[in-house]
């Protein structure tokens, strides 16, 4: 599996990261102590969780934190693996009730300290701001995540579903202060083009032609999420769901005689898609199956041309 070394930080993470939405709950005990270790034998190292994972299921709340930190210590691979978590969320109703400042120093500084209790370990390697309040001023979170650093409680940091233009704004200061900026930004990314779109902040967000059009000229890597469409090269969501559209149903078909030319799945060259494009991409995944990770590992071998990236997205030219 190939690496990409983040900017501004000592870290050098694996081209695919293991998501960790469903420890704890879908996943747990002996079952993901085996999915983590067989990631960990295909050469991955970057492992994704969040402070607010899994709120949403019955007493999910701070499950995936718990049980990954208790993973690790049962497999005994701390030192192998870059661990990101995210603080700093929007309100999630009665189940996770937040501030509207959610930004705030004081709030990510105490969303730091519940994931680091939950994990049961002293720091986090790359910590994640997990949506843009939009009214706290750059200043006062990039301090607070730097003194972090200085504190040892995290290596780096790093944001997730933000705009170009904030992200631009954070590093902008940053770098005149002579401190680190963000070394990341996790969004939603897939060869497929979901059919919600984007509102204001605090939002979900995902790479448009604008942002990358961005990355390309800053050379920022992108984590990207829901990489492989919630399943839709593989067959899922082609009559309802996130992806369910005509330009999307085309892109499938072109990955499928993309595929058939190159002896893989559908699903490996969507991935590659992502890891051959002109900056550096994560994507990100999530899975319960041994079989579905040595797929999605397969992906990180297979390169792209220029003219197979442009054919894949907009069906120029003819492949194959």
């Amino acid at each position: 599996m190939r690496s990409t070394r983040l900017p501004d930080s000592d870290l050098t993470v694996s081209s695919l990261a293991i998501g960790g939405g469903s420890f704890g709950t879908a996943l747990r005990g002996d079952d993901l102590d085996h999915i983590i270790n067989e990631y960990i034998d295909s050469g991955g190292n970057f492992i994704d969780t969040a402070h607010c994972y899994s709120f949403w299921v019955k007493n999910g709340n701070g499950a995936s934190e718990r049980e990954l930190g208790d993973s690790l210590r049962r497999i005994g691979c701390r030192e192998r693996v870059v661990i990101a978590t995210k603080g700093g969320h929007s309100d999630g109703g009665a189940d996770y009730p937040r501030p509207a400042n959610f930004l705030a120093p004081e709030v990510v500084r105490k969303d730091l300290e519940e994931s680091l209790e939950r994990l049961k370990f002293d720091y986090v390697d790359l910590y994640y701001l997990h949506r843009d309040d939009g009214v706290t001023p750059v200043e006062e979170f990039i301090d607070m995540l730097y003194s972090e650093v200085k504190k040892g409680r995290i290596r780096a940091y790093a944001a997730s579903n933000w705009s170009i233009e904030r992200l631009e704004s954070a590093n902008r200061y940053a770098s005149s202060q002579g401190i680190p900026g963000f070394s990341a930004s996790q969004m939603q990314w897939s060869l497929a083009e979901p059919s919600w779109r984007i509102t204001a902040d605090p939002t979900m967000r995902y790479i448009t032609p604008k942002d990358s059009k961005w990355h390309s000229a800053t050379q920022l890597p992108v984590v990207a999420y829901t990489a492989s469409a919630e399943g839709y090269f593989a067959g899922k969501g082609h009559s309802s769901g996130n992806f369910a559209t005509k330009s999307n149903l085309e892109r499938f078909e072109r990955s499928a005689k993309l595929a058939h030319t190159r002896n893989c799945t559908t699903t490996q060259i969507a991935l590659a898609y992502l890891l051959n494009q002109p900056f550096p991409t994560i994507p990100l995944f999530s899975t319960c199956n041994e079989n579905h990770l040595k797929e999605i590992a397969g992906s990180s071998d297979i390169n792209l041309t220029l003219e197979e990236l442009i054919y894949l997205k907009e069906g120029d030219g003819n492949i194959g």
